[in-house]
This record gives structure tokens, C-alpha cells and sequence, in this order.
């Protein structure tokens, strides 16, 4: 089995790529940045360039499966131009796809596994989503999400499976948005967003890599949410992240006009509310191995906890009580 992946190179195609090479099973991978090409015997680079329709067509050569992942980050300042460029990116990436598959014959690729956003579901602090949900969230991410999968579903016109991916807030200490909830904590200036109970329904890294592949290897077809079973509101996500961390929360919550000021448009990220559930993908049989925002954040800040419960510093704890 050969699989190729477009945004192999980003922080969730680095972790399925790695779960694909513990499996075993090579990966092709496009990349706008010709410096970024490898040619190794499990893993072979070849470029495109979506804004131009461009693709090296030999990236299909023996691919069993593809993984779609390209797509601006949303985590950048939204002006007006970028806005663009995050809606652009997912849409042309999908459309040079489509055209690659046109010029081959595609008779030997079985699955299609796009990325998709839980940002497509409406803000609200109490309904609670799955995935026959057809309200789209009134805001900038949810017409891109709406958009964005509206484009997935145009590759219905080939003969392979197909399965959209919503994924929620990833929790990574490699990237995405953990980093940044966790510096203004470590650096004592941590609090929560809003009333604080909006939900965040996150998932943990190694279960959204193993998501993708399991999608692949089960044939699965349709809409899935990628989170973990137990949401959590912003207070109780930014309590735990502080304990782990072994910091104490002493400022007030963040008021929205302030996060406003500060990062425009973007700040809606922090201050909208999903809360979604992960029964459907749990019923095709994918068992996680985080359910839980307490055992996940421990997993990936095990050695800061290791640090904060050490000898020495339980004592100097002690000498200051």
C-alpha cells in the first residue's frame, strides 16, 4: 500500500505520516517548496502548485489511497487578503487534484480522506453536534468549511471512497493552538476567554493520525468528527493545561472587545462554542486512546509534570509553606 498525502510536511501530516511508516506503508507527498522534495525509499516528494492548477502526475504512481490535508492556517491574522488565501488554498488544492485524476487512470486508488473543520457547525453553548447536523455556523469559518466540503464532494465523479474529517481543536505541543494557550500560562499571565464556558471539543495529536489511517484502512465513506468523546468548556480546558503546567490562574477572564483589539477577526476562534460528538467514528470501531483532557495533556507535558512532582522541587515547595 502507497499512500499519497498533500500538507505531509505540516504538524497532522507529520503525525500520520508516521503512523503510515509504522504500518509499514510508503508515502507520497506533494509540497509547493521544491527544497522540501525528498526521494527516499518510503517517502518521495514531488511538487505542485495549486494556485496554478500545476501537479507532478507521477505522485499517483502505485497510490492506493490519498489523504488531503493542504490548506492555509487559520492561526494568522485574518485580513482581507488572507481570508483569501485560507478559502482559496483548500478550494484550488482540491480542484488540482480533480485535474491530476482526470489525466491517469485511477482504477487503483480505493480511498479519498479529506480534512475538514467542526467549525462548520453554529456557535452555540448548548446544542450538541454530530454529523447530520446541516446548520452552517453565520461566521467566516463556517462559509469556508461549508465551501471547502461542498469541493470534496465534486470528486464523487471518481470511483474511490470518500470521507470528509472535521477535526477539532488539536492538541499538540508541535503546533496549532496548545502552544499558544499554554505560553501565557507558563509566563504566569494565563485566564480564561470570555464567561469561559464555551466549549472546546479537542482531540489529542496520535488520535487524529490514527483517525485518517483508520478511515483508509476501513473504506470509511461520508462525515466524521474528529474529537475526542469528552469536550471541555475554555475554563475547565485552561484549568487543567494550568495544573499540568504547575501554574496558577490569578489574572480575570479575557473580555472579547480585548482579544478583539488584539487580533481582529481571528479572536472568534477563541470565544466560539461546538460542542460535538465523536459517536459515529467510535461506532465504526476506532477506539481512543485519549478520551479524556486530563490524560491527554499529562501525555504530551509529562516531562514538565515529571519536573513540577520532582524531590527538589516538592521540597523547595515546602520551604515556602
Amino acid at each position: 500500500m502507497k499512500v499519497l498525502i498533500t500538507g505531509a510536511t505540516g504538524l497532522v501530516g507529520n503525525a500520520i505520516t508516521k503512523v503510515l511508516h509504522a504500518k509499514g506503508i510508503s508515502v507520497n507527498y506533494l509540497t509547493t517548496s521544491k527544497e522540501k522534495i525528498v526521494l527516499s525509499e518510503n517517502y518521495k516528494g514531488f511538487y505542485w502548485n495549486p494556485a496554478q492548477d500545476k501537479i507532478d502526475i507521477t505522485c499517483f504512481e502505485d497510490v492506493s489511497a490519498i489523504i488531503n490535508l493542504a490548506g492555509a492556517s487559520i492561526s494568522k491574522r485574518w485580513t482581507k487578503a488572507y481570508k483569501k488565501k485560507i478559502l482559496y488554498s483548500r478550494i484550488n488544492s482540491v480542484d488540482t487534484l480533480y485535474n491530476g485524476l482526470e489525466k491517469i487512470d485511477f482504477s487503483h486508488i480505493k480511498s479519498f480522506v479529506s480534512a475538514s473543520a467542526i467549525g462548520i457547525y453554529p456557535d452555540s453553548l448548548s446544542s450538541y453536534y454530530d454529523e447530520n447536523e446541516t446548520a452552517v455556523d453565520d461566521s467566516f469559518l463556517g462559509e469556508v468549511v461549508n465551501e471547502w466540503e461542498h469541493k470534496i464532494n465534486t470528486l464523487n465523479a471518481f470511483d474511490f471512497d470518500i470521507a470528509k474529517i472535521r477535526i477539532g481543536v488539536v492538541l499538540s505541543k508541535n503546533g496549532g493552538a496548545l502552544p499558544k494557550m499554554a505560553m501565557p500560562i507558563k509566563n504566569y499571565v494565563g485566564a480564561a476567554f470570555g464567561s469561559g464556558d464555551q466549549w472546546q471539543s479537542w482531540i489529542h495529536i496520535e488520535d487524529l493520525a490514527q483517525i485518517f489511517v483508520f478511515a483508509l484502512e476501513h473504506g470509511l465513506k461520508g462525515t466524521f468528527n474528529a474529537v475526542a468523546p469528552n469536550p471541555v468548556t475554555n475554563t475547565k480546558m485552561t484549568k487543567e493545561l494550568a495544573k499540568v503546567l504547575g501554574k496558577p490562574l490569578i489574572l480575570p477572564n479575557v473580555p472579547r472587545f480585548a482579544m478583539q483589539l488584539l487580533l481582529g477577526d481571528m479572536s472568534y476562534l477563541l470565544y466560539a462554542s461546538q460542542r460535538v460528538s465523536s459517536k459515529r467514528i467510535e461506532k465504526e470501531g476506532f477506539v481512543f486512546h485519549f478520551p479524556n483532557v486530563c490524560s491527554a495533556l499529562e501525555d504530551l507535558y509529562h516531562a514538565e509534570k515529571e519536573k513540577i512532582d520532582s524531590p527538589n522541587t516538592k521540597n523547595l515547595k515546602k520551604e515556602f509553606v
